[in-house]
């Protein structure tokens, strides 16, 4: 099955010159969203991955599903003011201002081993937050960072050197 076929482009969204790349019809294509899944759940099956974290908000379907398929937890990385018990934040750039990520302060334990998850990687601001975050507050085994999408022409990746990236496509 070509998966990346369930992926659409839109030219000039949100703004005239950018390219958004949709993979809400992929989400709705049960068959092709199992297979992604799949394909990502083999990838990581021998490896005994805890937890699986998910960056807000489209980050949060596709971790929720690896998780499941890993029979692992699922933890969310959310924006400021949404999640109700004590949290620890990490305020980050954003290409028109900045913005500011949080995790609950109890979300993960010592040496689990954990995979992040995010829709797509672009500059790496936010990614590069979630890591931050998790890597000042938490005593954990990174294993890889997984994109569906990467936008290569951004760059990136250059910002998260040292660490594992996966992404499944390329842009």
């Amino acid at each position: 099955m070509n998966i990346e076929s369930y992926i659409r482009t839109i030219p000039d969204f949100p703004q005239p010159g950018v390219t958004f790349r949709d993979f809400t019809p992929l989400l709705a294509h049960g068959p092709a969203f199992k297979a992604l899944v799949d394909q990502l759940s083999a990838r990581y099956a021998e490896k005994s991955i805890d937890v699986v974290v998910g960056i807000e908000a489209r980050g949060f379907v596709l971790a929720s599903a690896l998780a499941y398929a890993l029979g692992a937890g699922t933890v969310l990385i959310r924006k400021a003011g949404k999640l109700p018990h004590q949290t620890h934040a990490q305020e980050y750039e954003l290409e028109y201002g900045s913005s500011v990520l949080e995790i609950s302060c109890d979300a993960l334990q010592a040496g689990q081993r954990v995979l992040v998850v995010d829709d797509v990687l672009a500059t790496g601001g936010t990614v590069g937050a979630a890591i931050k975050l998790l890597q000042e507050h938490f005593s954990l085994a990174l294993e890889e960072l997984v994109f569906l999408i990467e936008l290569d022409d951004l760059k990136g990746r250059e910002k998260l050197s040292g660490l594992s990236v996966h992404s499944v496509f390329h842009y």
